[in-house]
């Protein structure tokens, strides 16, 4: 029998390419909103609760308010926006980090998935924690590049408009007072003491990103070599199709340099392993449309349905 799925937000970019990522799909069955009453709550309402499944791609207080809605005890929510990243009786829709984040995703009724700079930096720093290599009080810092289309669609407007200010063809950093949405799952995900000091940076290109986070090794529990981080980081993801750790030196293939734009339209995620004795760089370089947000929602729906978790995605 398909599955009746409701797309809350599905004008806005996650809403879009989720509902790209169902043509040709025979297991589903799209509850369509018609565009005038899609801020209808009763409309809102009715489909949400008419659904098996209803992804929020919303705002985080219109999210908040669809999940008010639901009065269905069997409706599953996915929600793409940072509203429920942190609550308790969420799922976080990482399943790779471990055997019950994934049982979480496929036994639970509520499912929140990641924010896209929080999915970059996740990636490197929960298994450094969670394999005592790295400790919880380190003073962590990150920086990221990312595609403009992650900052929705004025911004996105704002980027594609002929005559723009020329401050646009440069990348610009901002949350300049360390105060972006992102950093309380950071910390809460990856067992930190405290918040790392972040700096994302919005570049002149669509979609794509490269998170890193940089180690002194004498500051680790030991000091581990860069050859023992990645031999790590390998054994932690062994088996998994949505992450690839790069072998060492993969960056050295492409200039030694690693592009923000290299997996846009992809949805899976790499992670490269670089530095030296005293100091180790991990990054990983994704799509934050994919991994980063509608692949990462749709892998969490395949999880939920028990079918191949790359169904209808780009690996």
């Amino acid at each position: 029998m398909k599955k009746k799925i409701f797309i809350d937000g599905s004008e806005g970019t996650t809403g879009l390419r989720i509902y790209e990522r169902f043509e040709g799909r025979d297991d589903i069955e799209l509850l369509k909103i018609s565009s005038e009453l899609r801020k209808d709550v009763n409309e809102r309402k009715r489909l949400i609760n008419e659904s098996d499944i209803t992804f929020l791609c919303l705002p985080d207080v219109a999210a908040k308010e669809s999940v008010s809605l639901v009065e269905n005890e069997n409706v599953i929510i996915i929600d793409t926006s940072t509203a429920h990243r942190t609550e308790e009786g969420w799922a976080y829709g990482f399943p790779e980090l471990s055997k019950q984040h994934r049982n979480n995703i496929k036994n639970g009724k509520r499912v929140a998935v990641p924010g896209c700079y929080a999915t970059g930096f996740i990636s490197l720093v929960y298994p450094m924690i969670a394999e005592g290599i790295l400790p919880s009080d380190y003073p962590v810092s990150a920086f990221g590049l990312s595609g403009y289309s992650g900052a929705g669609k004025k911004v996105i407007a704002a980027y594609e408009e002929e005559g723009r200010p020329t401050d646009f063809d440069a990348p610009r950093e901002y949350a300049l007072t360390q105060q972006h949405k992102h950093l309380k799952e950071m910390k809460k995900i990856t067992g930190l003491d405290r918040e790392p000091l972040f700096s994302p940076i919005i570049c002149d290109y669509y979609s794509g990103m490269v998170m890193s986070v940089q180690l002194y090794t004498h500051m680790l529990h030991k000091a581990h070599t860069v050859e023992e981080v990645h031999a790590m980081l390998t054994e932690f993801y062994k088996g998994e199709k949505f992450v690839q750790v790069m072998p060492l030196d993969a960056e050295a293939g492409v200039g030694n340099m690693l592009a923000g734009n290299a997996c846009s339209g992809w949805d899976g995620l790499k992670i490269f392993v670089t530095g030296n004795e005293d100091r180790i760089v991990l990054s990983s370089q994704f799509d934050n449309l994919g991994k980063g947000a509608s692949g990462a929602a749709i892998q969490c729906l395949n999880i939920i349905l028990g079918c191949d978790e790359d169904k209808g995605l780009n690996l």
